[in-house]
């Protein structure tokens, strides 16, 4: 098999997630996406981040529809830090048969030489970079394979926002989601 995983804070997931890697699926005709929300992500500051479980919920509700999207909380059960390289070496021997693509957007790009073990993790995994608006696709390391995608310019920082500030954001992530942050008063 041919396996997506897609990892972020997901502080809540939104429609740009999912066309993201609904597109990538499609487009490298992998057999599905495992989505993979961080406990505590190792580059940000932890300021208004709701909960792992309610993101872990939250994103749970947004794919449930999707036979090829899956969620995972290894990441969320290791607690603490959350480092890509633990993820994939847990990936790896847990699909020792199965083809890994790790999937990022433009945005990390710029962030990659801060990564822990870079040069474990291009070993383990098929490394691919999604166009994301406004990080453009420029000096690409040749490990990484580019895929440009449809752009979908919403961002957690954008519905955290709007929700803070009693704005309509109801398009910007899916009805269930929705509900969700409604219902737990989450972003206020």
């Amino acid at each position: 098999m041919k396996i997506g995983i897609l990892g972020g804070t997901f502080n809540p997931v939104h429609i740009g997630h999912l066309i993201l890697a609904e597109e990538v699926r499609e487009k490298l005709g992998l057999d599905k996406i495992i989505f993979v929300p961080t406990a505590l992500p190792p580059h940000k500051d932890n300021f208004n981040i709701a909960s792992a479980d309610d993101r872990l919920k939250m994103l749970k509700l947004a794919v449930a529809s999707n036979k090829f999207f899956m969620v995972s909380d290894i990441e969320i059960k290791r607690q603490g830090r959350s480092y890509t390289i633990d993820t994939l070496k847990e990936f790896k021997a847990r699909y020792i048969y199965d083809e890994l693509y790790f999937i990022i957007g433009s945005d990390l790009l710029k962030y990659l030489n801060e990564w822990k073990d870079l040069s474990d993790i291009i070993k383990m995994v098929n490394f691919v970079a999604a166009t994301r608006p406004g990080y453009p696709l420029e000096q690409i390391p040749p490990y990484i394979q580019t895929l440009p995608i449809r752009a979908v310019d919403v961002s957690g920082f954008e519905v955290r926002a709007c929700v803070a500030g009693n704005k309509s954001f109801g398009y910007l992530v899916t009805d269930k989601v929705f509900d969700y942050i409604k219902r737990k008063n989450l972003y206020k």
